[in-house]
């Protein structure tokens, strides 16, 4: 992609996705699944007109679409109201000088460096933090069951980059893909440590508060494991 078509298609999802409640309403959907404009109104106190028009831009632009309500949901008098689920349409604008490893590696050495001795609990903090802030971003509230809760943070982490796979009978979470690359398997003692606090962060907001423990993959085939 050259510099002028990655501006354009930067400018284009700046213009859909750069209304921080627009996208905190398309990370909601893609996290929870099908849903109503009266839940979206709800979750971001919003009036439904307003919710509506969010929800149909994100459908013009294809990162939404209409679904079929959910089996067994509560029964309605006439039509049902509408649903829409995420497409999955790639959100993200690829640029061939991105050097997202070269990032976070250069940030994980300036974390070592400021407070070596503190370097894996303030890489806790930090992602806990982020954790938080991404469940606010969402929507993700209190009073999930341990396996919604499980389903959602999954969710929600699927949304920043993540390959996630909740696995209920354990309680844990399975990742097939770190968005930090590289740097996570040089640097596990921070990089996992980033990934403990941000699963602890969303847990927390959905109901589920509790030790997180993140264990790193043993060859490049294995899955890390988040257990809870």
């Amino acid at each position: 992609m050259d510099t002028r078509h990655f501006e354009t298609a930067l400018g284009d999802l700046a213009a859909i996705l750069g209304d921080p409640t627009r996208r905190g309403i398309y990370l909601a959907v893609e996290a929870s699944g099908p849903t109503t404009v009266t839940a979206i109104a709800g979750a971001f106190d919003l009036h439904p007109n307003v919710a509506r028009h969010h929800l149909e831009r994100l459908v013009e632009e294809g990162y939404l679409e209409e679904a079929e309500p959910p089996a067994g949901g509560e029964p309605h008098a006439g039509r049902p109201p509408r649903h829409y689920r995420a497409t999955g349409k790639e959100i993200s604008v690829s640029h061939p000088p991105r050097r997202f490893d070269l990032l976070s590696e250069l940030l994980v050495q300036v974390v070592e460096r400021l407070d070596p001795g503190r370097a894996s609990s303030v890489a806790e903090e930090v992602g806990f933090r982020f954790g938080a802030q991404l469940a606010a971003e969402i929507g993700l509230t209190g009073g999930h069951d341990a396996q919604a809760a499980l389903q959602a943070v999954s969710g929600a982490l699927e949304t920043i980059g993540f390959g996630m796979a909740p696995d209920p009978a354990d309680r844990s979470l399975l990742t097939s893909h770190c968005p930090f690359g590289k740097t996570a398997a040089d640097h596990p003692e921070i990089v996992c440590r980033i990934d403990q606090g941000i699963v602890r962060g969303l847990m927390d907001a959905a109901g589920g508060a509790g030790p997180v423990v993140v264990t790193p993959h043993d060859g490049p085939d294995d899955a890390c494991v988040t257990a809870l």
